[in-house]
């Protein structure tokens, strides 16, 4: 398994089962869904591409807020705000040969078109959940139905159906899978590894909104801490892009601790694990983890490689600051990146109508990493932003902003 996890937010998922492959029980403690359909594969017997959605809502999967003293731990305001917002995408992709694994992040603010909600046409990527959501629910009340048990879980299913068809849309691959972890997520992944260890190239002050107060350099961090340093955008030089080389940097830490702080050989610890995914993770429906874990735990160790998609420039929209984005160079991007064939050109392209290129991609692999500049303001073409730095696989922590 080993630097599998970096790029899985669920990495407490794949490094649990294999722990306890044999329990028979892993499998069927997680929360399931049915929002990627009938088609897809059933067995690790070719690619595959795992959408990991991080999920910002201060509510359990019946609707109802999470106890005071988790919420004033996890410093992100009441059950009333953040609503639904799929703030954190990563598209991993596996290939049959387990040779090498890309994951890509997808900004936050990515303005895509959305489908199938009313008054909508385009939104911001992470809005396509709790938008699609708010909408499914409003359409059961008009049927009468009153149970908000029922109109939560439907809502979340409608959620994360429209948000697969978003990146489906977005990038030109298939889904074959997905993870859905919930804000408290982060918080107990990291309690149940007794903190986690992180490096800042500067120090960051930020109490108004995300809590993240922290000197620069090597650092072990609580729990509340590291989820204010996995959610902090404001006062970083690039914002959300920032933000989600954090991301990357935290899941690269977790799995360093998961392969050196002795967790599979310690049932406390593994058990602790198990009960964090059952509680904040869910799956896929049919998505044998004991299987795809065992299949990956017996090939070499792969390269991992982290991206970040482009952003062509930023703009307001309805008075909302949104990623604009070329949609058919970042699904060409996607095409070359995961070894498929490249998607035929639009007619714009054909007949050359385009009139600005796609800004660079930002990316990191345990075999090295090309920098790209960074945008000073929202009026910059920007492009993806510095980075995460450092192998994985040597045993470091990766600096960030």
């Amino acid at each position: 398994m080993k630097v599998l996890a970096a790029v899985l937010s669920a990495a407490v998922v794949v490094v649990t089962a294999y722990g306890w492959s044999t329990a028979g029980s892993f499998d069927a403690g997680f929360l399931r869904s049915r929002a990627l359909g009938d088609n897809a594969p059933h067995s690790l017997g070719g690619d595959l591409n795992i959408l990991l959605i991080g999920l910002d809502t201060r509510r359990d999967q019946n609707g109802d807020e999470l106890p005071a003293e988790v919420l004033e731990q996890l410093h992100a305001g009441d059950g009333d705000e953040g609503g639904y917002n799929a703030n954190t995408l990563i598209l991993v992709h596996i290939p049959a040969e387990l040779d090498k694994i890309v994951a890509v992040s997808i900004p936050r603010d990515d303005y895509v078109p959305v489908t199938g909600i009313p008054g909508y046409t385009h939104a911001k990527i992470k809005e396509a959940y709790g938008l699609k959501k708010a909408a499914a629910q409003d359409q059961l009340i008009a049927r009468g139905v009153t149970d908000r048990r029922k109109l939560e879980q439907a809502g979340r299913e409608a959620g994360r159906a429209s948000i697969v068809a978003a990146v489906r849309d977005l990038t030109g691959v298939p889904i074959d899978r997905f993870a859905e972890v919930t804000l408290a997520g982060f918080y107990d992944l990291a309690d149940a590894l007794g903190g986690v260890e992180v490096c800042l190239n500067n120090p960051v002050r930020d109490s108004e909104f995300s809590g993240a107060d922290f000197p620069a350099g090597r650092q072990q961090l609580d729990p509340a801490q590291a989820l204010a340093f996995v959610r902090q955008r404001h006062g970083l030089e690039n914002g959300d892009l920032d933000r989600t080389h954090r991301q990357q940097a935290f899941l690269t830490s977790v799995a360093r601790q998961l392969r050196s702080g002795g967790t599979l050989t310690d049932p406390g610890k593994l058990s602790a694990l198990m009960d964090v995914a059952h509680r904040n993770i869910v799956l896929s429906d049919d998505w044998n983890m004991t299987e795809f874990v065992r299949t990956l735990g017996a090939a070499d160790d792969p390269e991992v490689e982290f991206r970040t998609l482009p952003v062509l420039r930023y703009d307001v929209i309805n008075g909302q600051d949104v990623n604009i984005v070329d949609r058919p160079a970042i699904r060409r991007e996607i095409a070359a990146a995961f070894g498929m064939p490249a998607p035929p050109a639009t007619t714009a392209e054909r007949t050359g109508q385009r009139t600005e290129p796609p800004a660079a991609w930002s990316s990191e692999s345990t075999a090295g990493a090309r920098r790209t500049g960074t945008p000073s303001s929202k009026t910059e073409t920007p492009d993806a932003g510095a980075p995460v730095r450092g192998d994985i696989t040597s045993g470091q922590v990766p600096c960030v902003n």
